[in-house]
């Protein structure tokens, strides 16, 4: 027995009423590859594009490696000019990639190719719209949005393989205790299931995105990506209606963002040695619970 992935459900299009009655009520995945027919970003974000509206801004990049728990959460493993990435990225495979990008606040005329999909559902965060660039080899490690928001992911130039997996398995993903990403010790495409007997069973999702898709993650989703070519997405964010999930958004901000951070930096190697045999623990009795249930 493995990791039991089943496809994500894909329509062209879908109407509102459906969307939220058997997707956003029911915080299930869903693609939508029409959803972008109506955005000029469709045919206009060609790489030669991006280069020209953003040029020569530096970019901080990242790559496959384990975090170091030395250094600060999030930091860049190299710099490079923007244009000379996308080069880089579409001819020759490279682990780098661009983490939460705003390309918007260097070129916010590309705002004007995108169109928010409010016919679907209300509470976009507007101000908040990213991009995430990687070449082909580069993974994105498996976690899920500390802010919980529900996110349209729409895919360009290229393919993406991406998994996903409901929060109630967290402990059996290995889930860092008083964080949002899973131990990263084990590879999601083809875990070692003797070393992670926890990992033997969850029920999980795949797809595998190609230009102009959108994919829909409901709010509190696991995900692990993979960049199969060269390519490069936008994610659109919304807030869940319920005030509980809004609540649930703040503590995770506040605990697993800052305090944890401020352990992090202060106690470094012990304090992420700690946190992982933690998470193999946890994993274990969760398992031996059969949970989740």
């Amino acid at each position: 027995m493995s990791f039991i992935l089943k496809p994500v459900d894909t329509v062209d299009t879908i109407d509102p009423v459906t969307f939220q009655k058997e997707y956003l009520a029911k915080r299930k995945p869903l693609v939508i590859k029409g959803l972008t027919n109506n955005w000029p970003a469709r045919e206009k974000w060609t790489p030669e594009y991006m280069k020209a509206a953003v040029g020569d801004k530096t970019v901080p990049l990242y790559d496959n490696s384990k975090a170091d728990p030395s250094k600060p959460i999030n930091a860049a493993a190299a710099e490079m000019k923007f244009a000379d990435y996308i080069d880089l990225i579409k001819t020759q495979p490279t682990e780098l990639r661009i983490f939460f990008f705003n390309i918007f606040k260097q070129a916010p005329q590309l705002l004007n190719d995108i169109v928010l999909p409010k016919d679907l559902m209300g509470g976009f965060l507007e101000s908040m719209p990213a991009m995430f660039f990687g070449g082909s080899n580069s993974v994105t490690f498996l976690h899920y949005d500390i802010d919980l928001p529900h996110i349209f992911h729409t895919h360009f130039s290229g393919r993406k393989h991406v998994i996903l997996f409901e929060n109630k398995w967290k402990r059996r993903l290995y889930c860092i205790p008083n964080a949002t990403y899973a131990l990263e010790d084990y590879d999601v495409a083809n875990p070692d299931f003797n070393k992670f007997p926890a990992l033997k069973g969850v029920e999980g999702q795949e797809v595998f995105l190609e230009h102009g898709d959108t994919l829909f993650m409901p709010t509190g989703y696991w995900h692990w990506m993979k960049y199969l070519d060269g390519s490069y997405s936008l994610s659109l964010r919304a807030w869940d209606a319920s005030i509980s999930r809004k609540v649930a958004s703040l503590c995770n901000l506040a605990i697993k963002g800052g305090v944890d951070s401020v352990l992090k930096m202060a106690l470094k190697a012990p304090y992420a040695k700690f946190r992982e045999e933690l998470a193999v623990k946890r994993a274990e009795r969760a398992l031996a619970a059969g949970s989740p249930r």
